[in-house]
């Protein structure tokens, strides 16, 4: 799933709660007038505009709105919102563009969005709710109470595929201590941090409409999504061969263009990334491992695995050999052999399950 495009997200927080054209649309709701408004002019939109009429000098205001919507026509605003620019207008988008809307309103919308490339937002006359359309989104308006108690939900699943990633990167980890690694165990890996970084977009979106109501959603999502992105990215280059950086941008792109039922199945992905057998003994580079060692800076990791090559010579290296890369000093060698003596005595005391 692609991350929200920056103008959904800028047309989203004109649209949250509080703002003048969330409290016209609420108007329109509570009247029960329903509504279809282009927020914004272009010539696409012109070309497919018949009838109505036009308004000179009509500032917007949500009372104005509101009243212009109880015609039956559509309304449309300037680009920046701030004048009506004519009502009672009757839309007509190209009928060959696709459209997964069964009312009339909805389906003018829809393709109005599609080929105008402008938001465009439809009041529904009988469930009371307004969606917004903008290119390929489509996006319920719901109230800050609905989308209060939907948020709290969806933070609370993704507090849990966290600690499932981070259950599967600590497995991941003593594997590759104990020379026991798969592919298939960093498969897990991927998918989980995938789930994480979907289910990140979807709040993300919920977050945005809630306006200022949204502030601690934000704080609690930066810190649940803080770092997957990297680690997924570090994981490709652990495992990945022939190691590029062209292959590896393909393959976050395959793996980014999976459908989620794809996404749950391990041997997919696997083929997807370009990985071989899943259960195929992998000697991954150490890439991922050095993101969770903190206070090395990525230039002095690139030439720690350029120096070494594999993690079982990384893992193996003394402090001497450390020293021996660029960027390594006796300060950064000695933290990084305190870390991999961690690792090596967690993973001495492990007995990994290879069911």
């Amino acid at each position: 799933m692609p991350e929200t495009p920056p103008g959904l997200i800028q047309v989203l927080q004109r649209l949250a709660p509080g703002t003048s054209l969330r409290q016209a649309l609420e108007r329109i709701i509570q009247q029960g007038s329903g509504a279809l408004v282009s927020l914004g002019l272009n010539q696409a939109v012109q070309s497919v505009t018949s009838g109505g009429f036009r308004l000179q000098g009509a500032t917007f205001t949500p009372a104005r709105l509101a009243e212009l919507a109880k015609m039956d026509g559509g309304i449309i605003l300037d680009d920046d919102w701030e004048r009506i620019l004519a009502a009672n207008v009757h839309f007509l988008p190209p009928a060959n563009l696709p459209t997964d809307e069964t009312g009339a309103r909805h389906r003018t919308a829809q393709r109005l969005a599609a080929h105008a490339r402008r938001p465009v937002v439809a009041v529904s006359r009988g469930r009371n709710v307004a969606t917004l359309f903008y290119e390929d989104a489509k996006i319920e308006l719901a109230s800050p109470t609905i989308l209060v108690a939907r948020v709290t939900q969806d933070l609370q699943t993704l507090e849990r595929l966290r600690r499932s990633l981070d259950e599967s990167e600590e497995r991941l980890t003593l594997l590759e201590a104990t020379g026991l690694v798969t592919y298939r165990a960093a498969v897990t890996v991927l998918q989980r941090a995938e789930l994480v970084l979907r289910m990140g977009h979807l709040i993300e979106r919920d977050a945005v409409t809630l306006g200022e109501e949204g502030r601690l959603v934000w704080i609690q999502l930066a810190d649940l999504r803080r770092g997957v992105e990297n680690l997924r990215e570090a994981t490709l280059d652990d495992y990945i061969k022939p190691r590029r950086p062209r292959v590896s941008a393909e393959a976050l792109e395959a793996l980014e263009g999976l459908a989620m039922a794809e996404l749950d199945d391990p041997a997919k992905v696997g083929k997807a990334v370009t990985f071989p057998e899943l259960d195929e003994t992998a000697s991954p580079r150490g890439a991922r491992l050095l993101l969770r060692a903190g206070r090395i800076p990525e230039n002095v990791q690139d030439e720690l695995l350029r120096h070494f090559r594999t993690l079982d010579r990384l893992l193996s290296a003394s402090t001497e050999e450390l020293e021996e890369v660029e960027g390594i000093g006796p300060s950064r060698a000695t933290h990084l052999r305190r870390f991999f003596d961690r690792i090596e005595v967690a993973a001495s005391s492990w007995e990994p399950d290879l069911g």
